[in-house]
């Protein structure tokens, strides 16, 4: 399989990125990482292994990045304010540095590319592909949380709300509404078993949501065996992955 690790200078972020990336022809996936944040981390858990056949078959390129998630979402001692200012600086890295990077190495100016998470990650898959939709036509988004007040503890601002899915899809309407309507689709997948509390509730709030909207969206309810873990989300990923790219 081919792969190579990339350090990316971004002038958003204020020093050069890692992403690994793995596969020599086929669409292009953007997989944002857990709140581990690290560029290699679905390699290190066997979802690039359980991709392979994929992978090797140019079904699938993956662009893997790290996240600045700890600076964020997870950070409990920096006022909200101030950690959404860090996520919209990663949010420019991925849509203005790192999109155009893939575009390159996938020689088309105007590739359209999917997104990919579990757990946090499905939050920034999901975000990225509803608040920009002509560029990513697809998220598959595992176990994910969407309320983003829920990492706040309640604080909310424009800067919040204009990146919580739960607050600003519910309210969109006329063109910016069609853009989504017409440009993507999101695949939000959940198991009901250990530790998918809360996952479960935003999963469906979400799906909800956006069949409201009339989005395109599937929603994938597994079994109450199935946990908030890496063996079911290479399941999961493989499973979605194979119908999606054929």
């Amino acid at each position: 399989m081919q792969r190579r690790h990339e350090m990316i200078e971004s002038s958003a972020m204020g020093r050069r990125m890692h992403v690994w990336c793995f596969g020599h022809w086929g669409a292009p996936v953007i997989v944002f990482p857990t709140a581990a944040g690290f560029a290699h981390e679905w390699d290190r858990q066997g979802m690039v292994d359980i991709l392979a056949p994929l992978i090797h078959g140019g079904k699938i390129k993956l662009y893997c990045p790290e996240s600045n998630v700890s600076q964020t979402l997870t950070d409990k001692e920096t006022h909200p304010a101030i950690r959404l200012k860090r996520h919209l600086a990663y949010e420019h890295f991925i849509y203005s540095e790192l999109v155009p990077a893939i575009r390159r190495d996938c020689n088309s100016e105007t590739i359209r590319i999917a997104t990919a998470g579990a757990s946090l990650g499905a939050f920034y898959a999901a975000n990225s592909a509803l608040k920009h939709p002509e560029v990513f036509h697809y998220a598959l988004c595992l176990s994910g949380r969407y309320d983003l007040t829920h990492f706040t503890d309640g604080f909310t601002n424009s800067d919040i709300y204009f990146n919580n899915p739960m607050a600003y899809t519910s309210n969109l309407q006329d063109e910016a509404l069609i853009r989504v309507q017409s440009h993507t689709h999101l695949t939000l997948v959940c198991g009901q078993g250990k530790w998918e509390e809360g996952c479960i509730e935003e999963t469906h709030r979400l799906a909800d949501i956006l069949a409201a909207k009339e989005i395109p969206h599937f929603r994938d309810i597994w079994g109450h065996d199935v946990s908030h873990d890496w063996a079911w989300w290479q399941r999961q990923t493989l499973h979605h992955f194979r119908q999606t790219f054929r």
